[in-house]
């Protein structure tokens, strides 16, 4: 010591200070003060605590971080509160760092109070016995709670029982508690509970849940309601009846029982309390002296043995780790002839022996050893045999006898060797032992590791003497959503398999929040798992997704969705159903309160059997619905609620205009009452009450349907900043350990701050960087951390750009669009909690300054989207919604449909294509028989349409017969057919002109696609091209003008009227078309499309069979269906497959189209005509993995369609 302060005679990292409080003390915080009148302070320290002077722990804020931030000068007072509270009685101070321009010098001050318990030891063959008689009066919180110690790591610390199977054991298993409130439950918690610390439980009963803690970890845990209260007879601490193998060898401090101090009792010597063994009243503790190997640069070096004469050598350890890899000693055979390695390997010991001129020896055994457990390795060599033993006999050996002597030339180095360059007596081809050893031996002589601290014996670096320092980084866990965690010692990882999360500690959902979000990503109708709060604790639920042109439905289903007919029960006036729902209840809640509209179909068919009005004025039947068990409702679907009504009398139509209902006339004639139920805080329907179903005569069935609801009132919910400055808050976002945002934007600026949220002195922000580079960076108190992306194309193209950024302990992520997420790891052993005060902004930060001008929408912290456009409807300078999706998604509207803005959404027109569904990519295919036959009656204004569409401009004549030409014929359609030759499409005009596609040769059963594109000029030489799938085009030059005048209709199938067509022609026309045909588009007319889908409002004539089927769907219309029906196995989600009895295969198919093109010259009346031939070009077979153009295989199951010897071509 020096003057006015502690200065050691050495500064380095092995100096400390200890101080003894004299007694056990609750230790609150601690100063430091540099040494008087000098340059000596420490500027960083760690903190030791002990109870007895040895077995220290060391005091780690956050769990993690070690290190105190020490002086500046010799002057100042720097003072720590402690995080959590120490009850120790010895305080250790060790410096890591001080003033470089002097020495460690400190004064040290520690604030607290003394600290009183009561205290019990047990010796592992002794426990005390608690009659619980009479039993303590019944409480409305029962609960135990009480502090233990142990160098064992299993072992009995107590054990209630009572009558009605009423039991109650705490125990420790393998360092960790095993709590079970009776024979069926058992709970798990803590962990490392045997390193000689005390540690807190308490078990607290509230109704049906109890609430056990260990330490700083809390479980709730669900039991039966016939254990309401806890009606013990007795209880034992330190074992159970019967198990004394089990029994507990340690301390226990202050066990309280519904507030009975059992120690109290005990001193006493209470009749009610027995002991059995020697129980003391005080905690006597044996002495185990550790070390701990920190690092790559940690070893332990002792000398060589006194007694070099002596044949053979034995040593032995204990260690714990987490590692499955580590050197845990090495020493050269005498001479320098070889060398030792005992060292862990996948978990395993292995001793490796390599001596010159033999061939290497090795040996291994035991397995798992990497599990955080003490585990003894012995190595003997003696008599010509070499043994080494893991566990003792509860373990596993290896021998061997070998034909040279194992014994030490030199030191034995222990975890490591020294880096020192010339070091060639160390040498350790494998990992640093990082962990915890104890017990050494050498030849039978125990290592005195006090001594080596003292430096008195051997030599180290980088240990920790006299304590184990190591952590269980998964107790508790920092993986979420039910990822399993494993750890090494310096880091822990997180396995996501299975979970439907991803990251590094499973905390992003892999799956959309709604329908509504995969259909903009182009994802067709099926089965999707829908996590409805992302990252919150929700999990994924498999739903029905019908994505529809006009709106994207989910669809939750119950146990029974059909029409069901009620079958009375003689002992029961009523008829009761429960709905039993796909999805649990809080999914159900989140979905509907996320949908702008839900609806549930609700029906009754009765026949004299009321619904709701009795002639005594009260409900006959009922439902019940809404949110947790539900309220009684008394209204129908498509009545309001409250009302006791049915839709027909909204309507006005009831059948007896004297009651509310259909079925409320009593009538003997089938009737119904049927309609949706619209208010979704009525929804859904959880149980159904129908009481007229006894009377003679009675008849009735019912039909609940499944709840669908659409509208994502998240996704669409936007803001835009028009100006710097402008800015919107929310209260402050909570994320102390973890956290989530993702949202959407669009701008034409190069920069700006889209969110901010600023503490004392932590931070996060997400930021435009420039115009192709966003940042995200924040602070946690180790420092600012930045992760960044740059894309390959400017941001700032008033594009929708999706962000997505996560902050857990572990690492930092940031990903942009679909390119690759960058991530950032977190620094080992920092600070994890982000501590934020200030008001959360977005668009702008509090300084106003680096604002974010443009569009941001669905922003979601944690999952919890944040209402832009309701607080942008307050706030100047921002704008609610923000238009222009068509932009971002109008490439998602495919075969000519046309994308259409929507305030809050985009939708495709299709009413141009021959396709329909929501994206355009559903083709509309329908079967033919021989004596089908459609046709589409073309109008004056048709033609207009038809004129527009293929980029003609013209007026015509009122009359309908006038001279009405087009400048263009676009003619495309896909067919699949065994018959030749065929008629495929035939359009003719008023004026004798037709217009034709027909197939000629022979052919295989094909599917095929054809386009034909006929344009004719009043100048020059008029031309038309064909093409085939994926062939060449083929172009064929007319020799004269050709205009195709008044068109008349257009013909699927057979044609009746063949007037004008040359015989040959009409002879194919007469035999029909029997096959399929898909998406026909005459320029923008779908006749086919009109024909099934709008046959009452379109000029279009059907006779003969034809019937829809989807034996035209083809690889294409999949293009962009890119995700359905998935699994809970953390893969992405796979594309629906499409049945079929066809194959895809490649082939040599010769397949022939004639166009044939006749027009009637008008001045001169002849017929001219001209035939032009398109052929399918050969190709060579493929298989479908060797050809990136065909998707994948499909089966059609329509009855229509092909045989299974019939083929389809993609080519």
């Amino acid at each position: 010591p020096g003057a006015g302060g502690w200065s050691p005679l050495s500064s380095d990292r092995y100096q400390w200070l200890e101080v003894d409080l004299g007694g056990r003390t609750r230790i609150t915080a601690v100063a430091t003060q540099g040494r008087y009148g000098s340059s000596d302070w420490q500027t960083a320290y760690l903190l030791m605590f002990s109870d007895t002077g040895h077995n220290w722990k060391q005091y780690r804020q956050e769990g993690s971080i070690g290190a105190f931030a020490g002086n500046s000068n010799a002057d100042s007072v720097v003072q720590h509160k402690l995080q959590h509270q120490v009850i120790a009685r010895y305080v250790r101070l060790i410096p890591l760092n001080w003033n470089p321009n002097g020495r460690i010098g400190l004064r040290l001050e520690t604030y607290g109070c003394p600290y009183n318990s009561d205290v019990l030891s047990f010796n592992g063959q002794s426990s005390l016995l608690y009659r619980l008689t009479p039993r303590p009066r019944q409480m409305s919180s029962e609960s135990i709670s009480l502090k233990f110690k142990t160098l064992k790591n299993s072992g009995i610390l107590l054990h209630a029982e009572g009558q009605n199977g009423h039991s109650l054991t705490l125990e420790l298993e393998k360092g960790k508690l095993h709590f079970s409130p009776d024979i069926r439950y058992l709970v798990t918690l803590g962990s490392l509970l045997d390193d000689q610390h005390w540690h807190h439980v308490a078990v607290e009963h509230h109704s049906n849940h109890l609430k056990l803690t260990v330490d700083k970890s809390t479980e709730w845990v669900h039991i039966s309601p016939t254990f309401a209260h806890w009606d013990h007879d007795q209880m034992i601490l330190g074992a159970q009846q019967g198990f004394s193998y089990r029994s507990f060898y340690g301390c226990l401090e202050n066990p309280v029982y519904n507030g009975l101090n059992l120690v109290d009792l005990a001193k006493q010597k209470d009749q009610r309390v027995t002991v059995k063994g020697n129980v003391t009243f005080s905690c006597s503790e044996p002495v185990f002296v550790a070390m701990t190997f920190t690092g790559p640069q940690s070893f332990l070096r002792l000398p060589r043995r006194i007694d070099q004469s002596s044949l053979g050598i034995s040593v032995g350890l204990q260690f714990r780790t987490w590692n499955k890899a580590g050197l845990l000693l090495t020493f050269e055979l005498p001479n320098r002839e070889g060398r030792v390695w005992l060292y862990l390997s996948k978990a395993r010991t292995h001793l490796q022996i390599h001596k010159s001129g033999r061939a290497p020896l090795e040996l291994n055994a035991g397995s798992a050893l990497n599990d955080g457990q003490w585990h003894s390795v012995d190595l003997i060599s003696a008599g010509g045999r070499l043994t080494i033993t893991v566990d003792g006999d509860e373990g596993a050996s290896a021998h061997a006898s070998p034909s040279f002597l194992i014994t030490t030339g030199g030191h034995i180095f222990f975890g490591g060797c020294p880096t020192e360059e010339n070091s060639q007596e160390c040498l350790n081809p494998f990992k640093a032992f990082q962990g915890c050893m104890r017990l050494l031996t050498v030849d039978n002589r125990p290592l005195d590791l006090i001594k080596v601290q003292q430096r008195l014996i051997g030599n180290y670096s980088h240990l920790q003497i006299d304590m184990c320092g190591i952590i269980d980084r998964c107790s508790p866990s920092h993986c979420e959503h039910g990822g399993s965690c494993s750890q090494s010692w310096s880091t822990f990882h997180c396995n996501c398999s299975g979970t439907g999360y991803s990251g590094a500690t499973c905390h992003s959902s892999i799956y959309e929040q709604s329908c509504e979000a995969y259909k903009h990503k182009g994802n067709i109708s099926g089965y999707y798992y829908i996590d409805v709060d992302s990252s919150g604790p929700i999990k994924p639920q498999l739903l029905y997704c019908n994505m529809t042109e006009d709106n994207t439905w989910m669809v939750i289903h119950h146990n029974n969705t059909d029409l069901t007919r009620v079958q009375p029960s003689p002992e029961v006036n009523q008829h009761v159903v429960h709905f039993e729902y796909a999805s649990d209840e809080e999914q159900l809640a989140a979905i509907i309160s996320l949908s702008e509209h839900c609806e549930q179909e609700i029906a009754y068919h009765c026949r004299k059997s009321r619904l709701l009005t009795s002639p005594e004025g009260s409900p006959l039947s009922w439902w019940v619905g809404g949110p947790g068990v539900g309220q009684m409702h008394t209204h129908w679907g498509g009545a309001p609620p409250g009302s006791q009504q049915c839709a027909c009398s909204l309507q006005d139509n009831c059948v007896d205009s004297r009651y509310h209902c259909n079925c409320d006339a009593d009538s003997n004639e089938w009737t119904n009452d049927s309609g949706l139920l619209t208010h979704k805080e009525t929804l859904p329907v959880r149980s159904l009450v129908l009481g007229d179903i006894q009377r003679h005569g009675s008849e009735s069935t019912y039909k609940v349907g499944p709840l669908r609801c659409h509208g994502d009132k998240n996704v669409w919910n936007a803001a835009f900043f028009d100006k710097e400055t402008s800015y919107l808050h929310f209260p402050t976002l909570h994320g102390e350990l973890s956290a989530d945002i993702s949202f959407l934007f669009k701008t034409t600026s190069s920069s700006g701050v889209f969110l901010e949220n600023l503490g004392i002195k932590d931070f996060i922000r997400i930021e435009l960087n420039s115009s192709n580079e966003v940042l995200f960076s924040f602070d946690v108190g180790n420092g600012p951390l930045e992760v960044s992306v740059k894309a390959g194309s400017p941001l700032n193209d008033n594009r929708w750009h999706r962000i997505q950024a996560e902050r857990n302990v572990k690492e930092a992520s940031l990903r942009l669009d679909e390119l690759p997420a960058v991530t950032q790891e977190a620094p080992a052993d920092g600070h994890i909690h982000l501590q934020l005060n200030s008001q959360l902004f977005i668009g702008g930060t509090a300084s106003r300054q680096k604002g974010f001008r443009g569009c941001i929408r669905s922003l979601q912290l944690n999952g919890v989207t944040l209402d832009l456009e309701e607080r942008a409807k307050i706030t100047p300078g921002v704008q609610a919604g923000c238009p222009g999706h068509c932009s971002s998604y109008g490439s998602l509207c495919q075969n000519q449909g046309r994308c259409v803005e929507r305030p809050t959404s985009f939708s495709c027109d299709c009413s141009s294509s021959a396709y329909t569904g929501p994206f355009c990519n559903k083709e509309v295919s329908a079967s033919f028989k021989s004596e089908t036959s459609v046709t589409y009656a073309f109008k004056e204004q048709m033609v207009n349409e038809l004129n527009r569409s293929s980029s003609a401009s013209s007026s015509f004549p009122s009359s309908i017969y006038s001279d009405i030409t087009l400048k263009a014929e676009n003619v495309s359609l896909s067919f699949r057919t065994s018959q030749s030759p065929a008629l495929l499409l035939y359009v003719s005009s008023y004026h004798r002109e037709y217009f034709a596609v027909l197939l000629s040769k022979p052919v295989l059963t094909n599917y095929s696609s054809v386009g034909v594109y006929l344009k004719a000029h009043f100048e020059g030489k008029p031309f038309i091209f064909c093409q085939i799938d994926q062939n060449p085009k083929e172009d064929f030059n007319l020799t004269s003008g050709v205009e195709f005048n008044g068109i008349r209709s257009l013909v699927l199938g057979r044609v009746h009227d063949s007037e004008g067509l040359d015989p040959d022609l009409a002879q194919i026309a007469s035999l029909g078309f029997t096959g399929c045909l898909s998406a026909v588009l005459f320029n923008s007319i779908s006749p086919l499309k009109a024909a099934l889908l709008h046959p009452k409002t379109s000029p279009v004539t059907v006779t003969g069979p034809l019937i829809q089927s989807i034996c035209g769907f083809t690889s294409a219309n999949l293009s962009h269906a890119t995700e359905t029906t998935h699994h809970l196995s953390g893969k992405r989600p796979l594309v629906n497959a499409i049945r079929s009895d066809s194959a895809l295969i490649g082939g040599v198919i010769a397949v022939v189209i004639f166009v044939t093109v006749s027009a009637l010259a008008i001045m001169a009346r002849f017929l001219y005509r001209r035939k032009c031939t398109c052929q399918r070009q050969e190709v060579k077979t493929v298989k479908p993995e060797d050809n990136p153009e065909l998707p994948f295989r499909s089966r059609i199951t329509s009855q229509n369609g092909p045989t299974e010897n019939q083929k389809e071509y993609f080519i």
